[in-house]
């Protein structure tokens, strides 16, 4: 079974699945983002599936058309010109009276005078009235020249016969013509005139009903004020045009919200419809691979960098000295999985008009867990993959790949993330990280925003609290998610192990008040078995907390136990050495049962079955054997009899804390230990476990055991330095003797 599980473990195989699995896992991630869903589509024929839009549309040229239409509704701008057109009439009759005076000009040359000068005098009026309005901001140029040309278009033309009559007309008809002409032209032109006909048509009434008496002073009265009545209503077109351009400025995006139907089942396809789905690039070409091909590529390239990481730096493809084998590549696989996952969860909220809801992503999540399960190194490599997916992910540009906005976010927070969690020593410590996410996530996205032109006050509070919110919320999904992968994958994170280690933990306080002598002991092969480990690039950690919970067996018996035996006699010199032997070897099945009750995790209940394997009790057999002999009997056991029933060291760590836990308690058996002594007695025992067989099942190899023993040589040296003695002391005392 366990050869089984070793050979999955390091399955080339199976790695090249998981690897594979990578690159769907990327493919797939981004897919929605660089391949949009395309239908297979024929012009003239009826649909034949609902064809919905994949994300937020912005229809132009439905907005193109809502702009016309709302240009159309704008009615046209009217301008009411104050033109005095009473005075032209004024300085008619003023001309008539001078003239009519005037007994040097032959009545002829007055008629021709006045069919000259009148029509003349009209159209001196309105471009005297147009240059002297020019530039007034009250009629614009344009509105001046298409009235001076309306005017003069409706002028009117005198009859011929009133010219015959003016002549004729003494000062006192001229006075009573202009009081009651001047008076209905004013009356007339008080009232907004775009035809001028129009109070034409109500000139005779209104001279009729005046108190002129004569025939002839009135039909000439009713000429005259036609020809002074005159258009004073105009359509302002530039107005109009700048409210018609208003208008459709202020025409809002027609936007086709994603999941809206285009175009229903059954649906004939029109040209316009098929012209819209070909400009969405909604229709599906058939010969067209190139998109799917680049981005399987792209995500055979993110895998490769995570491959060569592990291969190269790692050694993933040594089997015997592999760091991460098929187990951490499969957890590395699921934090990826989660990781991608939140991003898209929080895409699917992402809008064109919220497209900052984005930076609510807990891209850092994977980045905190990777450091915190695996290694450091790791965890700054997939920062970068993470912020390309990012950019990817949460860009909501089609016209582009990535949006380095999302991008550089990611990478500031993760490797924020990395950098305060990187050390952590409690579950505190991932909340701390979160807040400096948060603070990293909002610092950096503020800078865009000022590097840009400035959105509005709503806008910037809202981007940089989703940021900040980012971080919190990637602090509990970590803080949530990381004893799944300790029970799923039977990971001790330096987390656990840390807080496993405290001395106010309920086993550890039991072994520190009822038996001294062990938790001294467990101590000291925690410090000797964490500088061997650390010395091969095993855990350290986890062989240091392993040793202070390897004994804790002992606490059911603990005076059966030499270094619990100060000041008393030992139990053991008076019971038959097959029942010390049953209490000796009981101490890791009790321990492993203790430690189950307090659910402490396998890794560490391995350490506490496992660190004996199966030595063999001399002691209490050569005892045994004695007494057999002495009572001449022949001997009803046998040295496997004497033995741990085990199992060997399943790992390195079970190896190491097994090691330093026999030498530790060798080296204290000694009175006045010497360097050459300590030495000897490493070498000693290493051969005697190799010997025996003892780490066959483990990945130990000679080179790393001969590290270890050298490790463990200087380590007992450092820690027993004041009782060793080193060879110049040896030969002095031999001289003084």
């Amino acid at each position: 079974m366990h050869m089984r599980l070793s050979n999955w473990k390091h399955s080339v195989a199976v790695r090249s699945v998981l690897l594979f699995l990578f690159v769907l896992l990327f493919y797939f991630s981004m897919s929605p983002s660089l391949l949009p869903t395309t239908y297979d589509i024929e012009l003239g024929k009826r649909s034949e599936r609902n064809i919905e839009a994949q994300k937020e549309i912005k229809d132009d040229k439905a907005r193109l058309q809502a702009q016309e239409e709302a240009a159309e509704k704008v009615e046209p701008i009217y301008s009411i010109v104050a033109l005095r057109s009473e005075q032209l009439l004024e300085q008619v009759f003023a001309r008539m009276e001078q003239l009519n005076q005037d007994d040097q000009v032959s009545l002829d040359n007055k008629v021709t005078i006045y069919r000259t000068e009148i029509p003349r005098h009209y159209n001196d009026y309105v471009d005297r009235f147009v240059r002297n309005n020019r530039g007034n901001e009250i009629y614009n140029d344009t509105l001046l020249e298409e009235m001076a040309g309306t005017i003069k278009a409706q002028s009117y033309r005198i009859p011929e016969e009133t010219y015959y009559k003016l002549p004729s007309l003494s000062s006192k008809q001229i006075s009573e013509m202009r009081e009651v002409g001047v008076a209905i032209v004013r009356k007339l032109m008080s009232d907004p005139l775009r035809e001028a006909e129009t109070a034409r048509t109500k000139v005779a009434e209104l001279v009729n009903a005046s108190t002129l008496s004569e025939r002839k002073t009135r039909e000439i009265v009713q000429e005259l004020a036609r020809y002074a009545i005159m258009p004073n209503k105009f359509s302002d077109k530039e107005a109009t045009n700048e409210a018609r351009v208003a208008a459709k400025e202020n025409t809002p995006e027609v936007i086709i919200k994603q999941g809206e139907v285009i175009l229903q089942k059954g649906e004939m396809v029109t040209k316009e419809v098929y012209d819209r789905l070909s400009a969405w690039g909604l229709l599906q070409d058939k010969k067209s691979y190139w998109p799917q091909l680049g981005l399987l590529l792209l995500s055979a390239l993110f895998v490769l960098v995570i491959y060569s990481y592990l291969e190269k730096t790692t050694g993933m493809n040594a089997a015997a000295n592999a760091k991460y084998n098929n187990v951490q590549l499969s957890m590395l696989w699921l934090i990826y999985l989660l990781n991608i996952v939140a991003m898209r969860i929080i895409e699917l909220t992402q809008t064109d008009s919220m497209p900052y809801v984005g930076y609510l992503a807990p891209t850092a999540m994977g980045a905190m867990l990777i450091t915190l399960l695996l290694d450091v190194q790791l965890a700054v490599v997939s920062s970068f993959l993470f912020a390309i997916a990012g950019s990817v992910i949460f860009n909501m540009d089609s016209n582009r790949i990535f949006d380095f906005n999302y991008g550089f976010m990611t990478a500031v927070i993760s490797f924020a993330a990395i950098f305060a969690i990187h050390r952590a020593s409690q579950r505190s410590t991932i909340l701390k990280a979160g807040i400096m996410v948060s603070l990293f996530g909002s610092a950096s996205v503020l800078a865009l925003l000022l590097l840009k032109d400035l959105p509005a006050k709503s806008e910037i509070l809202l981007t940089v609290g989703f940021a900040f919110a980012s971080g919190l919320l990637t602090a509990v999904l970590v803080i949530g998610i990381m004893p799944f992968f300790e029970i799923s994958f039977g990971i001790l994170s330096a987390l656990k192990l840390v807080e496993l280690s405290n001395p106010n933990h309920p086993l550890l306080r039991k072994l520190l008040t009822e038996t001294p002598g062990t938790y001294h002991h467990s101590v000291m092969v925690g410090n000797l078995s964490e500088a061997a480990a650390e010395a091969i690039g095993a855990n350290g950690l986890l062989c240091r907390v392993g040793s202070f919970y390897h004994d804790i067996g002992k606490t059911k018996r603990p005076s059966y136990f030499i270094e619990n035996q100060s000041n008393m006699e030992n139990p053991h010199d008076f019971i038959e050495p097959k029942l010390s032997k049953s209490i000796i070897i009981a101490h890791a099945r009790d321990g492993v049962e203790m430690l189950k009750s307090h659910n402490i995790p396998k890794p560490l209940r391995d350490i506490a079955e496992q660190h004996h394997g199966t030595t063999f009790l001399k002691f209490f057999y050569h005892k045994a054997l004695k007494l057999a002999e002495e009572a001449g009997e022949e001997p009803d056991f046998t040295e496997d009899d004497f033995r741990y029933p085990g199992p060997k060291a399943q790992s390195k760590e079970a190896a190491i804390v097994g090691i330093a836990d026999c030498i530790e308690a060798a080296v204290r058996s000694l009175r006045n230990p010497t360097v050459e002594h300590i030495e000897s007695m490493i070498n000693k025992i290493m051969k005697d476990r190799m010997d025996d067989g003892q780490f066959n099942d483990c990945d130990l190899t000679l080179k790393e055991l001969e590290k270890i023993a050298q490790t463990l040589k200087e380590t007992v040296i450092g820690i027993f330095h004041s009782r060793i003695e080193y060879p110049e002391d040896v030969k002095q005392k031999e001289r003084l003797v």
